[in-house]
């Protein structure tokens, strides 16, 4: 046969109308004292366990800035930093024993917590306020062309705050900021400040670059935080800072990790858009260079007969007609053909005031020297 364990009740404490008393006394009134001390009793608890967690944090986050500090001066040969390196060696010292003394705290808080009797104000609790109809809301997803105007809108509006938040470098300081600007927490903030990081890689502002790509992996991890705990982003990015800065090694290293990642896609990026922009200027300036019969005279001359290059850049009538008669007519005729229509050679040709150019015979002059008449 099953026992049951009762000794779970033994620290129940028993409502407050329970007990009876003396006729003379005010019942509903001593009630009513009774539980009031009750519930201000259990407010002071409260309260002074979420002071201990206020110094434990803090006191984390001191210690972390302390080492972080002192890993900074080891690496230092200053005169400086080697006087200044013993003085934090002991504040670090003094901090982990604090950190040691406010962990025991809370430990024994958390005991007397557990020892804690139920009462009616613990045990019971209001299960139903309202009725909610478990109707799953509509919604409407965004086209495209909303989602580019609703960026853009944003942008017009926050540029100038955006590009603060970029240049920021301490957690504190982004932070405040974010307290100060909450709408820039957003998916609109996150997405122009890619865009910025590319913009200055391809400017080969590289250093900036880096800065603004720190701000960005700020950004992103606190919407993926808001996304994990299906929350507005607005109302934990307090949670990302006070994990970041008690020097959670894990999440330390996932977002360096992820900093680095996206440093190398934006170079990646910024790369294909420099070749993208250098192969359109090329285009452009070949389109410039195209003669009356759509040939590029650069491609034109890189195709000619070494002997006919050295013609053109020596600007040689003379070899021009001596390299024309040695060849085949038929390749002769073809490569002329395509000189005309790329600009290289012009028959024909008159200077302004409409007179002959003495030393540059006519294409047709050319082929009658050359043997080649149509």
């Amino acid at each position: 046969m099953t026992t049951i364990d009762y000794s779970v009740w033994d620290h129940i404490e028993v409502s407050d109308d329970e007990d009876d008393t003396h006729p003379n006394i005010d019942t509903p009134s001593l009630f009513r004292w009774r539980h009031q001390a009750r519930v201000e009793r259990m407010e002071q608890f409260q309260k002074k366990g979420g002071e201990l967690e206020k110094v434990q944090v803090e006191c984390k986050r001191k210690l972390a800035e302390v080492q972080k500090k002192l890993r900074e001066l080891e690496f230092s040969a200053t005169e400086e930093a080697k006087a200044e390196l013993s003085q934090v060696r002991v504040e670090e010292k003094q901090l982990k024993k604090e950190e040691k003394e406010c962990d025991k705290k809370m430990e024994e808080y958390r005991r007397e917590e557990k020892k804690m009797p139920w009462n009616v104000d613990t045990l019971s609790k209001e299960g139903f306020s309202k009725s909610i109809m478990n109707v799953k809301p509509e919604i409407k997803e965004e086209t495209e062309e909303e989602k580019e105007q609703k960026h853009k809108t944003f942008v017009e509006k926050y540029e100038k705050q955006i590009k603060h938040f970029g240049m920021l470098r301490r957690w504190d300081d982004s932070q405040k900021y974010l307290s100060d600007n909450p709408q820039l927490v957003c998916e609109e903030t996150a997405n122009y400040l890619v865009i910025m990081c590319i913009d200055l890689e391809v400017e080969e502002k590289h250093a900036l670059m880096e800065q603004v790509a720190h701000q960005t992996i700020v950004m992103q991890f606190i919407l993926e935080l808001a996304k994990s705990l299906k929350v507005d982003p607005r109302g934990c990015f307090r949670q990302f800072f006070t994990k970041i800065k008690t020097a959670d090694q894990q999440y330390q290293d996932a977002f360096n990790d992820e900093l680095e990642s996206f440093k190398e896609r934006v170079r990646g990026r910024a790369k294909i858009r420099i070749e993208k922009a250098m192969k359109e200027y090329e285009e452009e300036e070949r389109q410039k260079r195209l003669g009356p019969g759509g040939l590029d005279p650069v491609e034109v001359y890189e195709s000619l007969p070494e002997e006919m290059q050295k013609c053109f850049d020596e600007k040689n009538i003379q070899m021009l007609q001596d390299a024309i008669s040695k060849m085949d007519p038929v390749e002769a005729k073809r490569h002329m053909k395509r000189c005309i229509e790329s600009g290289l050679w012009v028959p024909n040709s008159r200077t302004e005031e409409g007179e002959d150019k003495g030393d540059e015979p006519e294409y047709e002059e050319l082929k009658k020297e050359a043997g080649k008449e149509d």
